[in-house]
């Protein structure tokens, strides 16, 4: 079995990819279409601006691989700024258009909320669906973010899991196959490496189905 890593440029590739070989499966760093879809699940990284990386996703190709990956109930999994363009719309330098697969939008953290902004630290994980397959049996932990947008999205059962920061602010998302984590998993301790589990055993189970 292996994991498909999506590469177009914008994505932190190295410390995803060496996660998912520590918990024993196989990563693949790619751009190739093929690859992708062919292989047993798909991690979308990013990191950067929103505009800009769906940029470099249409300039490749990429997100319309995405958006089929998606469409076909292939495991997918969007961390950091991949999970914000499975949204509809970022408004980050401007209004852009995203991948379009959960609908909602990402918006930066209002001023009067009176948080630091970007939003950079260890903060604790509030499962608003802990029976859900990705959050089944584990408990609330902290988890590393770094943003300044945050997604919002508009079909309340798409929201996994909340953080608190100034105000519930979504944290992890997911629908069908299709999941998102705001925050880094690969630098996010035994928590995060608990949740990247998860998705990964999920992967592993759909292929064997």
């Amino acid at each position: 079995m292996s994991i498909a890593i999506v590469d177009y440029g914008r994505g932190n590739l190295h410390s995803v990819s060496k996660a998912v070989e520590r918990l024993g499966y196989e990563a693949v760093v790619t751009g190739d279409a093929q690859v992708i879809r062919s292989s047993s699940g798909v991690i979308l990284p990013g990191v950067g601006a929103f505009g800009d990386a769906m940029e470099h996703l249409r300039s490749s190709g990429l997100d319309r691989v995405i958006q089929e990956v998606a469409s076909a109930g292939q495991p997918l999994l969007g961390v950091c700024l991949g999970m914000q363009l499975l949204f509809t719309r970022g408004e980050e330098y401007g209004s852009h258009e995203g991948l379009n697969i959960l609908p909602g939008e990402v918006i930066r953290f209002a001023p009067d909320l009176g948080v630091k902004v970007p939003h950079m630290g260890w903060n604790r994980l509030r499962m608003t669906q802990p029976d859900h397959p990705l959050l089944q049996g584990l408990e609330e932990g902290h988890v590393y973010f770094v943003h300044s947008y945050h997604a919002k999205p508009e079909v309340e059962s798409d929201l996994l899991a909340v953080t608190d920061y100034g105000g519930p602010v979504t944290a992890i998302v997911g629908r069908g196959h299709v999941y998102g984590m705001q925050f880094h998993p690969e630098k996010s301790g035994e928590m995060g490496m608990q949740l990247l589990r998860q998705f990964l055993e999920l992967a592993e189970a759909e292929k064997r189905a």
